[in-house]
């Protein structure tokens, strides 16, 4: 049997998810509560955790997933649909945080112009969710312009999609010679391999099958402003 507090938390977590998608951090779950401290807020989680009404999401904040509801808080949302108020909670299912934030290995910096030595680190960043689908990824910082006429510009993060094949017209890491990484547009010419850039000022760079690895292809962009 849940106390009044923890009742009161699953309830505030459901109805936030439910409304927005994501949810409530530990500051919003302090006030709604009226409690002192948010340590009062960690352990209600972990004792709603314990009794398996909600779980954490790894590797996401501010990331819970409701697992169910206390009885009377379905009753409250069936009276509330039975009443036909649309806007109540009770007429949508619980969702998941799919909006929330995930955290992908940050390796480097990648060249968009001339290619670079290519770094591995150990730097986790932050991105939302929503931007990656299945599949998984890693971020690069991109250094040089050659991409800006594709929209991918100097110091943006590029989000890549782990796979060792891509096809004609796509953007994709390319380790050259297993040494230099670059971002470029793949195209096959012939016995050849063209990695083309996406600016006039540049030209495309032509290497054998043998010389260049497909490491990933963009899934994505984020930019800081």
């Amino acid at each position: 049997m849940l106390t009044r507090k923890q009742h009161e938390l699953i309830c505030f977590i459901a109805d936030r998810l439910a409304e927005t998608g994501v949810s409530p951090s530990f500051e919003e779950m302090k006030e709604a509560l009226d409690l002192k401290s948010k340590s009062g807020v960690h352990r209600l989680i972990s004792a709603l955790e314990e009794r398996e009404f909600i779980r954490r999401l790894p590797n996401r904040a501010r990331a819970l997933e409701v697992l169910r509801v206390p009885e009377r808080a379905i009753d409250t949302r069936k009276s509330a649909a039975a009443k036909g108020d649309k806007s109540s909670p009770a007429s949508a299912t619980l969702p998941r945080p799919a909006n929330d934030v995930v955290e992908i290995p940050l390796h480097g910096r990648i060249a968009a112009g001339t290619p670079i030595e290519a770094l591995e680190g150990s730097t986790m960043l932050p991105v939302p969710a929503a931007l990656l689908g299945a599949g998984e990824h890693y971020a690069l910082e991109v250094a040089g312009d050659s991409m800006v006429e594709a929209g991918i510009l100097d110091g943006d993060y590029a989000l890549i999609r782990r796979t060792e094949t891509a096809r004609d017209g796509e953007i994709i890491v390319a380790l050259i010679d297993d040494a230099e990484a670059t971002l470029k547009y793949f195209r096959k010419e012939g016995a050849m391999v063209r990695l083309d850039p996406a600016n006039r000022d540049y030209s495309a760079q032509r290497y054998r099958p043998d010389q260049v690895r497909v490491q990933g292809k963009l899934a994505g962009l984020l930019r800081r402003y």
